[in-house]
């Protein structure tokens, strides 16, 4: 993960959930490449084809609600996602994304800009820069920084044990 990272934003609402974000049926696929040709499918059919790689999704409270699966995680970080912002998240969702290595930001960005408008998210400042302004976020805990840094849990792990 790099310390700043700019990308184009998608604005989605309130009480995002992971039924949404990756439909049930298609909890059969196990290849996270595949997933993410599904991502936000149930926001929008076309959503997955207009993702491109570091887009940024900003939205409004509750993002990630609803059933525990991680695939909701897994699909976003390969479908290109660089980064979420929101006012809030479901605890598990939060959770599972730090897992998979996709940062989340906590932040109202989403009443200050568009859809379609371009961000700057600095982490070590703890800024997010866009056409409007700026806007401070709190600071994510060294020990989730140090996950996504290394990608995800599970290389975090790895490299901690030193196993390559």
């Amino acid at each position: 993960m790099q310390n700043t990272i700019t990308g184009r934003i998608w604005k989605l609402g309130d009480d995002i959930d992971t039924d949404v974000i990756y439909p049930g049926k298609y909890l059969p696929i196990i290849v996270a490449e595949e997933m993410a040709e599904h991502a936000l499918e149930g926001y929008d059919p076309e959503f997955p084809g207009r993702i491109k790689k570091g887009d940024i999704i900003v939205a409004g409270k509750n993002f990630g609600c609803g059933s525990s699966r991680e695939q909701a995680a897994t699909c976003l970080k390969y479908a290109g996602i660089a980064a979420i912002i929101a006012k809030s998240y479901s605890r598990i969702f939060f959770r599972n994304a730090i897992n998979q290595g996709l940062p989340l930001l906590t932040s109202d960005l989403a009443d200050n800009i568009s859809e379609g408008d371009e961000i700057t998210i600095e982490f070590t400042q703890g800024k997010i820069k866009f056409s409007g302004g700026e806007k401070q976020f709190p600071a994510l805990p060294e020990s989730v920084m140090d996950i996504l840094k290394q990608g995800g849990l599970i290389p975090s792990v790895r490299k901690s044990l030193g196993i390559a």
